[in-house]
């Protein structure tokens, strides 16, 4: 047992961290960015910490670091927290992002007063709101966060954006994202209705996960299966737009676009990663057998966003808003690995959600710095020949764009390929159009290298100057962790089996029989 609620000082660090940095004096703007920053490395500590004693070799309970308080008891909430690997490892991808994020945007607050001070307590706000919602057993708890994480975020597109429609982005995503936890507030309130009678030990209502797991196991709930569905749908609605999943996926390029890079990375890397880790957890563990059920409509719309954002990628002409829509097509990947239900397509799409967090990073923040010197313009057609001005900034971006395109010694081509094979024993229809996908994606990357790096050098463009000390900082991490995992993911994947085992243990599903060639005819 842990000798301190690790999990406890893991969220709240960076929350009373805010709170210090929105207090300190209007004039110390470099005070709030360097409290802000070490606040967040203070959170990667207590985050390494909690890894490193995370034991994925341990037998039984899947959850570990569990801390369980009375909250509401007449309502059956709890202050329940616990991680199992999968949550280990996104928690780890959150509080090792955000240092980074913040020396990233280390000038975003603007010259105003207080402008740094707001920009750093919201980034905080963000992270400890992501971490809750990642370490929360109880579902009211997760809910709750998982709203409230909205509000920071629409202030940081809103207030802080570089763009020229920021406000009516941050609309869209608030609206978007508002509805679908409307409508997850519904199935939330019905899972407390229908769990009634149905806990052992308890004539009333619960929300906490590890009892309404067991409560709506197959073969023993009595709860009406179309009621399940229902509630699976619900749930199924909030996270798919938070993923996003086509066609709920509009909110996501205005937003990324209109947002400052670092925000922008914050947001697609980082806090849409709850809508991938809820539908693991929610969706599969609480109703195993609604997700079966819509198991095939998902796939087919996981297929769809995969194709769908690498077709228009292709077609853009703005560098920010293609390189957003080839989150689309990986976060088709990520939902597409989960719901094939095989552990292979699961560990993928675990290792998946923290690969497209770093090698998103890298490629969205070097593209920033790279529009920054020009005047904020994103164009296709307004850069050429920036590797004859800034090779170090090109070099980086090329190995960026390589990892996003899941080259092979680069970490995302290990979890895509872990996802390609995990769906072609259960739907090989579907992973050859994945497989197609990839190709298309190696056409707009490589298109976009070529025609903004290379060539003579356009006007305005032999203004660019090379990546400065604080961005190689920044840059230098994501590219070693992209290489590094690329060659040797089995750190990660050890922690990751052992969540995936318990996940598909939990849902009653086994790995096909390997598909053969006759089998596939």
């Amino acid at each position: 047992m842990p000798c301190l609620p690790w999990l406890s000082v893991l969220w709240l660090l960076p929350l009373a961290g805010a709170g210090l940095v929105i207090v300190l004096p209007a004039g110390g703007q470099a005070l709030a960015k360097w409290t802000g920053l070490l606040l967040s490395l203070a959170t990667l500590a207590v985050a390494v910490v909690v890894t490193v004693g995370f034991d994925s070799t341990a037998s039984g309970e899947p959850y570990q670091f569990v801390e369980s308080h009375s909250w509401i008891p007449a309502f059956g909430a709890g202050y329940t927290l616990g991680v199992d690997g999968i949550a280990v490892v996104l928690v780890l991808l959150t509080a090792g992002l955000v240092p980074l994020l913040m020396l990233a945007g280390w000038n975003d607050g603007g010259a105003r007063s207080r402008g740094s001070h707001a920009y750093f307590a919201l980034t905080l706000t963000v992270e400890s709101m992501v971490l809750i919602s990642l370490v929360s057993l109880d579902v009211l708890l997760f809910y709750v966060f998982f709203e409230a994480m909205l509000i920071p975020m629409y202030f940081m597109i809103g207030g802080f954006g570089n763009g020229a429609r920021k406000s009516q982005a941050a609309l869209k995503f608030l609206l978007y994202n508002l509805f679908g936890g409307l409508i997850m507030m519904a199935s939330v309130i019905g899972v407390y209705v229908v769990s009634a009678g149905n806990v052992e030990g308890s004539t009333g209502g619960t929300f906490d996960f590890r009892a309404l797991v067991t409560a709506f196991a197959p073969g023993s709930t009595t709860v009406d299966p179309n009621m399940l569905k229902l509630l699976f749908a619900g749930f199924m609605f909030a996270f798919a737009v938070k993923a996003p999943l086509w066609p709920l996926h509009r909110w996501l390029p205005d937003a990324a676009v209109e947002a400052t890079p670092a925000t922008a990375v914050l947001m697609m890397a980082v806090m849409d990663k709850v809508g991938t880790f809820g539908l693991l957890r929610y969706c599969l563990q609480m109703f195993p057998d609604a997700a079966t059920y819509f198991r095939p409509t998902i796939v087919v719309l996981a297929v769809i966003g995969v194709v769908y954002g690498a077709m228009v990628a292709i077609g853009q002409q703005d560098i920010m808003r293609l390189i957003a829509y080839t989150s689309i097509s990986h976060f088709g990947f990520i939902i597409l690995g989960i719901f094939v239900m095989t552990s292979q397509g699961q560990s993928g799409s675990t290792l998946y959600m923290v690969n497209h967090g770093l090698s998103t990073a890298a490629v969205f923040l070097i593209a920033g710095f790279m529009v920054s010197r020009r005047d904020g313009k994103r164009a296709i057609a307004d850069f050429g020949g920036v590797q004859k001005v800034a090779p170090v900034m090109a070099g980086t971006f090329l190995v960026a764009a390589m990892a996003t395109l899941s080259l092979p010694g680069l970490a995302p081509f290990i979890s895509e390929f872990l996802v390609l094979l995990g769906t072609f024993n259960r739907y090989w229809l579907a992973a050859v159009i994945g497989t197609i996908a990839l190709v298309l994606s190696s056409i707009y990357m490589l298109w976009l290298y070529q025609r903004v790096m290379t060539g003579p050098v356009r006007p305005g463009s032999e203004r660019i100057r090379d990546l400065v000390p604080r961005e190689a900082i920044v840059v230098a991490p994501l590219l070693a962790l992209l290489l590094f995992l690329g060659f040797y993911p089995k750190p990660v994947l050890d922690i990751i089996n052992p969540g995936v085992t318990h996940t598909m243990t939990t849902i009653g599903q086994t790995d096909p029989a390997p598909l053969t060639a006759e089998g596939a005819r």
